[in-house]
């Protein structure tokens, strides 16, 4: 791929999350996304056969870096030091520069992406990284804590509404919730309870 095309498959990609967001993933069209980059459906279609297409390609990013999490979790030992690097990495992830558009066209979105496959597979992938984080321990209580220590993560996003708080600030909040969750999954699993 020349420098050319990738700098337009990724100038398509910016412009559709710029649309999906302000108006909805169902109300924007292939032809609004070409009008707003200045090219043809043609040349989008060239990149990108459907807005599902251009869906995927964020998710796709998403679960590499989440494979990539839940691959380095396997090798290492079921702790509460393991866990919170696991989580503090995920959190870094989430606030790459970037980020917070996609999470908000995540957010805002969340019926569309329900029926489309990469949605299906980014809820596959948040299953299977929760296990990671309660590894050694997979009792009811520590699935959902681990379940929410990443809703911690994502939720900073649209639930932290101060309007002066920087990102740095807000990936904090999340890892001190999260961290106090992870408090709660047992080391070498749950103990006689």
């Amino acid at each position: 791929m020349t420098q050319s095309t990738g700098g337009t498959r990724g100038r398509i990609q910016a412009v559709a999350l710029e649309l999906f967001t302000e108006q909805g993933y169902e109300k924007t069209s292939l032809r609004e996304i070409a009008e707003r980059l200045g090219v043809t459906k043609a040349a989008l279609y060239y990149h990108f056969k459907s807005k599902d297409e251009i869906v995927n390609s964020y998710v796709e990013d998403r679960l590499h870096r989440m494979d990539e999490l839940i691959d380095w979790a396997r090798d290492q030992p079921a702790s509460r030091a393991t866990r919170r690097e696991l989580v503090s990495q995920y959190a870094d992830t989430m606030f790459a520069p970037g980020q917070s558009l996609v999470m908000r066209f995540f957010e805002q979105n969340q019926t569309v992406l329900k029926s489309l496959v990469a949605g299906q597979q980014m809820r596959e992938r948040m299953f299977r990284l929760a296990d990671a984080i309660c590894q050694g321990d997979d009792s009811p209580r520590a699935q959902l804590r681990a379940t929410l220590v990443l809703f911690a993560v994502h939720s900073s996003w649209f639930a932290v509404r101060a309007p002066d708080i920087t990102d740095d600030e807000r990936k904090k909040i999340a890892l001190e919730l999260a961290d106090e969750l992870l408090a709660g999954i047992e080391e070498g699993g749950p103990a006689d309870r």
